[in-house]
C-alpha cells in the first residue's frame, strides 16, 4: 500500500466532503495505463499509435461528440446563433458574428479564454480543434522549420515520414475546378486574381476534405454547406476529416482506446507514489457534475490544448501538486501572428452566399524573417455585404507568458500590444495590395486582440523535450499546440502539432512503453 502524505489526505478528504455536500456527485476511483487530456491533434495522435502498439489509453474530453452526416443538423449555424456555440454560457466575441448575450449553460463548441492584451479561442468537443478549424493543412519548408524550431527536431526526417503520414490519415485534397468555378466561389477567384494582378503567388491550399461532398451540393443531392459557407462552426453533410472520424475513430477501432466525452479535467497532480493524478468531473450538457472520479495513471499525456494545458500544469506547480515543475512552464507564448480581416469591396461584388471554407492562398516564404501566408475565407450566408474575410499569419519573434493569479486560482495570459507589429504591418501591407484602392479593410484583430492559433507555454527545449516529456518528471507528457515555440512557421499549426506528435509517439513507443508505463 502506497503511503499517503498529508496532503493527499486531505485533499480527498475535502473532495468526498465536498461530494457529499453537494448531495449528488459520488466520488469514484479508476486505475488506467495511460490518460491522455485532450482529443484534438496531439491526443488523437496519441491515442492512436499507442492503441496500435498494444497500450491501452483513456481520452477525457470536456466537451460532446458532435457526429456528422448528409443534411445534419448537428452543428450550429452561424447566421442563427445558439447555445451550440458557446462553452457553458461563454460568448465569444467572434467575426462575422454581432455581440451576443450569453445563452443558456451548454458544452457548446467554442471558448474564449480571456487575457491581458489577448484572448484565445479554444474548441470543446470529440476532435477538438479539428471540428471549427479551417483545415488548412500546410508544411513549411526546412529553413522556415528550422527558423522557428530546435535543428535536432530533424525537419528531413518529419519531411519523409511523419508529415506524410499526417496528410494520408487526413485524407488531404485541393478543391477541384468544378467547384472552384461554381457561382458561389466567385469571392475565391476574385482573391486569386487580385493576389496575381499585385505581384503574389497564389496556389490551392490542401484540406482534409472530401470535396466530392462539397459538388453533391452542386447538383442538389443534399442541402448547401460547404457551398454557401455555412460551415465555420462545423461541417454538418460530413466530409471533413476532423480528428474524430480519422485518429480517434481509428483507434476506438482497435478495442484498446476509450474516448470519454463530458469529462472534464479539474486539477492534475504527482500521486505519492509517483504515478500521476487526475481529478475529473464528468457532466451533463448544462454542466452539472453527474460524478467526480480520481484517475491514477502511470503516465499522463497533456493534450488539452495550448491554453488549458499550461493552465492545468501551473495550477498544479502554484499550488504544490507537482512540485518543481521547469520555471519556463508558462513562456515562449505565441499567437502565430494570426490577423483577420474583413474587406469590402467596391469594385468587385463577392456574392453571397460564398462557398467555402478555403480555396487559395498566398505564401511569402522567401524570406524567415518576413514569411508569412494569407488566405480568403468565406462569410457565413448573410445578405450581401459586397465583403469576405482575409486571414494572414506568419514567423513572429514576438512573445507572451502566462502569470498565475492566486485570487482566481488559473494562470492568466499576458500578452504585449506591440508583440507582433512587425509581422502585423507586412501582413498589412500584402493584405492592402491585394484588397486594391477599392478595397475597405477593417482588422478585427485590432478590435477584439484574439487568436484561433495559440502556441507554447509548454515549449519544446525549454519544458519538456522534444518528445514532450516534460523535464524531470517522468511519465508526464505535453503533446498539443503547448509544446510548439510560439510558432508553426508561417503555416496553419494543425499539420506540424499532428506530424511532430507523430515523430514523438515513434520515439515513446520504442524508448518508453514498458519502461516508463
Amino acid at each position: 500500500m502506497p503511503v499517503l502524505n498529508r496532503r493527499s489526505v486531505l485533499k480527498g478528504a475535502a473532495a468526498v466532503a465536498g461530494a457529499a455536500a453537494l448531495g449528488a456527485a459520488r466520488v469514484t476511483r479508476e486505475e488506467h495505463r495511460v490518460v491522455v487530456i485532450g482529443s484534438g491533434f496531439g491526443g488523437g495522435v496519441t491515442a492512436l499509435r499507442l492503441a496500435r502498439a498494444g497500450v491501452p489509453v483513456l481520452v477525457l474530453e470536456r466537451g460532446r461528440r458532435w457526429p456528422t452526416g448528409p443534411d445534419a443538423e448537428t452543428f450550429p449555424h452561424p447566421t442563427a446563433p445558439d447555445k451550440r456555440i458557446f462553452w457553458l454560457g461563454s460568448a465569444p466575441s467572434l467575426p462575422g458574428l454581432p455581440s451576443l448575450p450569453p445563452f443558456e449553460r451548454y458544452t457548446g463548441l467554442l471558448e474564449q479564454v480571456s487575457g491581458e492584451g489577448m484572448s484565445m479561442m479554444c474548441a470543446a468537443g470529440v476532435g477538438g480543434g479539428s471540428l471549427v478549424y479551417q483545415g488548412m493543412t500546410l508544411q513549411p519548408t526546412a529553413e522556415l522549420f528550422h527558423a522557428c524550431f530546435p535543428e535536432r527536431l530533424d525537419y528531413a526526417r518529419l519531411a519523409a515520414e511523419h508529415y506524410p503520414r499526417v496528410a494520408a490519415m487526413l485524407g488531404i485534397a485541393t478543391a477541384p475546378d468544378a467547384l472552384v468555378e461554381s457561382k458561389t466561389y466567385k469571392a475565391a477567384r476574385v482573391f486569386a486574381r487580385n493576389a496575381r494582378d499585385a505581384g503574389y503567388a497564389v496556389e490551392k491550399i490542401p484540406m482534409p476534405i472530401d470535396w466530392d461532398f462539397a459538388l453533391r451540393e452542386l447538383d442538389g443531392e443534399v442541402k448547401p454547406s460547404y457551398t454557401n459557407g455555412d460551415c465555420a462552426l462545423g461541417v454538418n453533410n460530413g466530409g471533413k476529416h476532423s480528428v474524430d472520424v480519422t485518429y480517434l475513430a481509428a483507434a476506438e477501432a482497435t478495442g484498446r482506446c476509450t474516448v470519454a466525452p463530458l469529462h472534464n479535467v479539474t486539477d492534475v497532480a504527482l500521486a505519492p507514489d509517483g504515478r500521476w493524478e487526475v481529478r475529473v468531473d464528468r457532466i451533463d450538457t448544462a454542466g452539472n457534475v453527474l460524478e467526480k472520479k480520481i484517475l491514477t495513471a502511470k503516465a499522463l499525456v497533456m493534450a488539452a490544448g495550448t491554453a488549458n494545458t499550461t493552465r492545468l500544469l501551473m495550477r498544479a506547480g502554484a499550488k504544490g501538486d507537482i512540485p518543481d515543475l521547469p520555471d519556463a512552464l508558462g513562456a515562449g507564448w505565441g499567437s502565430n501572428g494570426d490577423r483577420i480581416y474583413t474587406w469590402t469591396d467596391l469594385a468587385d461584388d463577392f456574392g453571397a452566399p460564398q462557398g467555402g471554407p478555403v480555396v487559395y492562398g498566398s505564401k511569402e516564404w522567401d524570406d524567415p524573417a518576413t514569411a508569412n501566408t494569407v488566405i480568403q475565407a468565406s462569410l457565413p450566408p448573410l445578405p450581401d455585404l459586397r465583403t469576405t474575410m482575409l486571414v494572414g499569419y506568419g514567423i513572429s519573434a514576438g512573445r507572451g507568458r502566462f502569470v498565475y493569479d492566486a485570487a482566481k486560482d488559473d494562470a492568466v495570459l499576458h500578452w504585449p500590444s506591440n508583440a507582433d507589429a512587425k509581422l502585423s504591418a507586412r501582413i498589412h501591407d500584402r493584405i492592402s495590395r491585394i484588397a486594391g484602392p477599392l478595397g475597405v479593410l477593417l482588422d478585427t484583430t485590432a478590435v477584439v486582440p484574439s487568436t484561433w492559433h495559440p502556441l507554447g507555454g509548454a515549449a519544446m527545449g525549454a519544458v519538456c523535450d522534444l518528445e514532450g516529456r516534460v523535464l524531470g518528471h517522468r511519465g508526464l507528457y505535453v503533446l498539443d499546440g503547448a509544446l510548439m515555440p510560439g510558432t508553426t512557421a508561417a503555416c496553419n499549426p494543425s499539420m506540424t502539432i499532428a506530424a511532430v506528435a507523430e515523430r514523438a509517439l515513434d520515439h515513446l513507443i520504442a524508448e518508453d512503453v514498458d519502461r516508463v508505463f
